[in-house]
């Protein structure tokens, strides 16, 4: 199956905790804490596999969680990493952040990989928080959660050539002719619904990759029929290939379909217009073909060359083919991302540490800082709710609840935990 779109869930492993643990042994005295660290969660990695063209695995599993960090021991031994969980998905898939849209990253070489959800820190262990003041603390973090968040996946094949036109106008059948492809094809529109790869082998050793993308229609930049799902995929080929049915079946004029179908490419992606294009005049097999290639050669080849061939009996294709390995001979494989240069660029734009807001009479704190804090403290421990209050402090937390109103008793919440405000 062909699947070119994809939504998942993916988490980072939670860090590990720390540990807290004293020295003891025979002829040390006040041996002090030897609590060791835990460790940093998994990662969730993307890496792009040449061998995979379709995103239909995420079709069956949809939520992916790395391993967490184990956790710290005494003796001052640290927990070992999560392992990181890495996930295979085609080359040329475009990978955005689900919920805002963001740009993430656009995957176009065989074993590129992508962070796309960080693991958790490990927690420090009591080792870590002795000082001149406090000798033998009985505190430790917990771990860092993982990130967490849905990502989109949608690929846009990246193929040599690309076989363009109106449904029906036989780019299944020459990809079928010029490859080891097997399309489905029938003598009706809309046979094909998903693109077709196939590998085309030129004499010299030499070989390129040829994409039979599905039949547009008028109106397709508009997402018209199934526009938008096509016309992506045509966005990485370096030569489109424009099929037209030269015969004129189906009372259509070749002429005017050309220019329809160029349209639609320009009006969805201005740089489609400037790619190199070649058209294929088809079915020259059928008489009535002879007047349309008059017409055609009259009105486009003084800008395009045209090659009249039969799909169906394979006359004319060898010369196509030979033409198109001559032409990508010329152009360079590394293309410019198809990703817009202002997505491209991050913008750093630093929001507020926090922010306090009152919710039916109670005291809302939030914001990424204060929350990873809290989640890292283990509240069953006095110091370490000790430390928290402090954090809190220096943040400017219990300044900002004063100026919000806070009074003694009021009730202060920080995502679940809860706690009454004292002046």
């Amino acid at each position: 199956m062909f699947y070119d779109k994809a939504k998942i869930y993916v988490k980072g492993g939670d860090g590990g905790n720390g540990c807290v643990a004293m020295r003891r042994e025979k002829y040390v005295p006040e041996g002090g804490p030897w609590g060791g660290d835990g460790g940093r969660g998994g990662e969730i990695i993307l890496e792009a596999d040449e061998g995979l063209n379709t995103l239909v695995d995420f079709r069956y599993k949809r939520h992916y969680k790395a391993k967490r960090g184990q956790h710290g021991m005494g003796k001052g031994m640290h927990g070992h990493a999560g392992q990181d969980l890495v996930l295979r998905i085609p080359v040329g898939t475009i990978i955005r952040d689900a919920e805002t849209g963001h740009f993430i990253a656009d995957v176009t070489e065989h074993g590129q990989r992508v962070v796309v959800a960080k693991g958790g820190r490990g927690g420090r262990g009591n080792m870590r928080f002795a000082s001149a003041k406090n000798k033998a603390p009985t505190i430790a973090e917990k771990g860092e959660p993982g990130q967490e968040r849905w990502i989109s996946l949608e690929l846009k094949l990246i193929a040599d050539v690309g076989l363009v036109g109106f449904p029906n106008v036989g780019k299944s059948t020459i990809i079928a002719g010029v490859s080891a492809a097997k399309p489905k094809i029938a003598d009706y529109p809309f046979t094909t619904l998903v693109p077709n790869l196939g590998v085309v082998r030129l004499g010299d050793g030499d070989s390129f990759v040829m994409a039979d993308i599905p039949g547009l229609i008028e109106g397709a930049h508009a997402g018209v029929g199934l526009g938008h799902e096509f016309l992506r995929h045509v966005e990485r080929t370096r030569v489109l290939v424009h099929v037209i049915d030269a015969a004129g079946t189906e009372d259509r004029d070749p002429v005017e379909d050309f220019y329809v179908i160029n349209r639609e490419l320009e009006k969805y992606d201005a740089q489609l217009a400037q790619r190199p294009m070649v058209v294929a005049a088809n079915k020259i097999d059928i008489p009535e073909a002879e007047q349309h290639i008059a017409r055609l050669q009259q009105e486009l080849g003084h800008k395009y060359e045209i090659f009249p061939v039969s799909a169906a009996t394979g006359q004319g294709l060898d010369k196509l083919v030979l033409r198109l390995g001559q032409i990508l001979k010329k152009i360079p494989k590394e293309m410019e991302p198809i990703i817009p240069a202002e997505e491209m660029r991050v913008t750093y734009k630093p929001g507020p540490r926090f922010t306090v807001e009152k919710e039916q009479g109670v005291f809302v704190v939030s914001g990424e800082e204060i929350e990873r804090h809290l989640a890292m403290t283990d509240l069953n421990n006095d110091q370490a709710v000790e430390r928290l209050g402090r954090i809190m402090d220096k943040m400017g937390i219990y300044r900002a609840l004063q100026e919000a109103g806070a009074a003694d008793g009021d009730t202060v919440r920080i995502k679940d935990f809860e706690f009454e405000y004292v002046d």
